[in-house]
């Protein structure tokens, strides 16, 4: 706990006027806004923040390049997988019909064959 203060109303009264006194007078110090000083400084803040802002403008520009050419490599790449996979849909429905064709021909000669054997069968 803070010990008791004895200062009367003037005192702060007197206290309050004097810090009111200092901010004017810090405030009148302050060079005009045409010294060359000031407006030095304002034009060195302008060129950093103009500098930041490019290099942000760079940062997002190569951000978005990096996501077309990305874009880009997913689209090759399935379009790659895709005709991959279409040629070897191709392939297997070409092997099957291939399949399918011996086997026709498989039936067909051991058909032809029961038969000339019954002709034969029946010649005798």
């Amino acid at each position: 706990m803070g010990a008791f203060d004895y200062r009367n109303f003037d005192d702060r009264r007197k206290n309050s006027a004097s810090a009111k006194q200092m901010l004017l007078e810090k405030f009148k110090a302050r060079p005009p806004a045409d010294d060359p000083d000031i407006i030095a400084k304002a034009e060195a803040r302008a060129a950093v923040s103009r500098a930041r802002e490019e290099r942000a403008r760079e940062r997002e520009a190569a951000r978005i390049a990096a996501e077309r050419q990305a874009a880009e490599e997913k689209r090759a790449r399935e379009e790659a997988e895709l005709a991959a996979q279409i040629a070897r849909e191709e392939a297997e429905a070409v092997a099957a019909a291939e399949r399918k064709a011996s086997d026709l021909a498989e039936k067909k000669a051991a058909r032809d064959a029961r038969y000339a054997a019954r002709k034969a069968k029946a010649r005798r």
